[in-house]
């Protein structure tokens, strides 16, 4: 008879998270895709969340409030994802000089006084830069330009657009691979020995 009270019990507990999940699923996840900006990372959250509500009820810890207990883990997983996640930066591939300091694009670029051949070069790579900015759309345009060429923060740019920060850096994010995978084929033509 033990055995078949622990069985309904369980069978209880299981109907009662399924209940939970119903009553919680969009709710939690509207709350999520409003802080992270990938869906795919937004619906592995909501699965994390529910698979510890499983895994917390299968080891009998008490929870008194679940939409609150819910949300906090919520919480704690988008924090723990934007940890993970470094912003990525068009800088990340910067190059130092011999004293250690980051140089800026135009240090990068063949200098205006090395000849005609330099300056085509230079020229060449100023206007793919260029091309490559005008396909981006215009939010992730902006952001770029504003970031990396500019200097501004990701702070003072929301406070100023409105826009949440995390929206910012996912537009950045994928401004930065277009212009990496967009100039990647003039780079590798430049550095071809």
């Amino acid at each position: 008879m033990d055995e078949l009270s622990s069985i309904t019990s369980m069978t209880e507990q299981d109907r009662q998270i399924s209940e939970i999940i119903a009553e919680e699923r969009s709710r939690l996840r509207n709350f999520i895709r409003r802080r992270v900006p990938d869906p795919s990372d937004a619906e592995d959250i909501v699965q994390e969340v529910f698979y510890e509500l499983v895994e917390a009820n299968r080891l009998l810890m008490p929870i008194e409030h679940v939409t609150g207990w819910l949300f906090r883990v919520a919480r704690n997983r988008i924090t723990d994802l934007f940890r993970k996640k470094r912003p990525e930066t068009f800088s990340d591939a910067a190059v130092e000089d011999e004293d250690g300091e980051l140089l800026q694009i135009e240090d990068l670029l063949p200098s205006l006084d090395a000849g005609p051949d330099a300056l085509f070069v230079r020229n060449l790579l100023l206007d793919e830069l260029e091309h490559a900015l005008d396909e981006l759309p215009d939010e992730q345009r902006d952001v770029f330009v504003a970031h990396e060429l500019e200097g501004r923060t990701f702070k003072e740019l929301s406070a100023e657009s409105g826009v949440n920060v995390n929206t910012l850096l996912s537009r950045k994010r994928y401004a930065v691979l277009h212009l990496r995978q967009r100039l990647q084929s003039i780079h590798d033509e430049f550095t071809k020995k």
